[in-house]
């Protein structure tokens, strides 16, 4: 079969060049057109998890695609951070962190390679406080004979946490600092030991995430001194806010979740996800999953990039009053 002439040959390759940019055009317009991964940084129950669960339930529905949970545990939520970073930027992987893993180890531990340029942010999904708890044994039953008792014998107090450089560390080093408090800081190898030693008079004081904490404030366990907002918790209206007492004014510290991506993602691709996750953020059933884990849902227009670097500026400020190194 002859060929056909030259222009008409150059007019066929050009229709079918047209034709594989218009597909590649359609692809990505088309995102998502696969199942998308989240990987959270710790193992499958604790609070970040569950956050990440409920966002990535969201976001199918949003997204119309299944989305689906990757625990990658290790070095306070590092090692899944880490992963994520290294992910191709397309979309299919992302990642919810918290104050921990996102902002803080990089302060605290030198083996942190990843930064916070090595992730495109794409939006603040909740927030929730810490809360200042003292053992029934330590007979303090006030924020105001708290500060009065450690004033009184410095050094002689503890706190404890559930760990060196956690969001948890830090708020009680801001009470010490904010009050002049003169205390030791005891890490704990997670919430259950803590709770214990708390429990049982064996440590005075302590600093739980609300929704770890909140079940033995009710049960009548420890007491409730504070929570860390600066505001009172619409979830704990009966709770003071730390920074209301005149010795702690600015304190304002929680622990909050963000939903990120890999550096260099596509603007269309953000774009689309950012819209999906207002959507995620106005929904009443999103709400009220959230609240049942004790977390406050974030306003869709909270701006976060702006909002990541002053929470590491503040952060950075306790680091270096405490002199907190791994």
């Amino acid at each position: 079969m002859p060929l056909p002439p030259l222009s008409r040959r150059a007019s066929l390759l050009g229709g079918c060049a047209l034709a594989l940019l218009a597909s590649a055009a359609f692809a990505q317009g088309a995102y998502p057109a696969k199942p998308i991964t989240i990987i959270v940084g710790y193992p499958a129950g604790g609070s970040t998890d569950l956050t990440g669960r409920h966002v990535g339930d969201a976001l199918g529905k949003q997204l119309g695609v299944p989305v689906v949970i990757e625990n990658v545990g290790g070095a306070g939520g590092a090692i899944g951070a880490q992963k994520a970073a290294n992910a191709a930027p397309d979309g299919y992987t992302l990642f919810v962190g918290a104050n921990n893993e996102v902002a803080i180890n990089k302060l605290v531990t030198k083996n942190v390679k990843y930064d916070l340029k090595d992730f495109t942010p794409i939006g603040l999904v909740a927030s929730q406080p810490m809360v200042l708890v003292a053992s029934n044994a330590s007979g303090v039953k006030t924020i105001d004979e708290f500060i009065a008792k450690v004033k009184a014998a410095p050094g002689k107090y503890s706190y404890g946490s559930s760990g060196v450089g956690t969001a948890l560390h830090l708020a009680g080093e801001m009470v010490k600092e904010r009050a002049g408090l003169f205390m030791t800081h005891i890490p704990y190898r997670g919430v259950a030991p803590l709770t214990n030693d708390l429990v049982g008079g064996n440590l005075e004081f302590g600093v739980f995430v609300l929704s770890s904490g909140l079940p033995h404030i009710k049960a009548g366990k420890v007491v409730a001194l504070g929570t860390t907002e600066a505001k009172r918790s619409p979830l704990t209206a009966d709770i003071p806010a730390l920074g209301e007492h005149k010795q702690l004014k600015g304190m304002d510290i929680g622990s909050w979740f963000v939903l990120m991506g890999p550096a260099k993602l596509p603007d269309a691709v953000t774009a689309k996800l950012k819209t999906a996750l207002t959507e995620v953020l106005k929904s009443p059933d999103f709400r009220k999953k959230m609240e049942a884990t004790g977390s406050t849902v974030a306003a869709p227009d909270v701006a976060i990039g702006p909002f990541l670097q002053s929470e590491i500026a503040k952060y950075q400020k306790i680091v270096q009053f405490a002199k907190i190194e791994q």
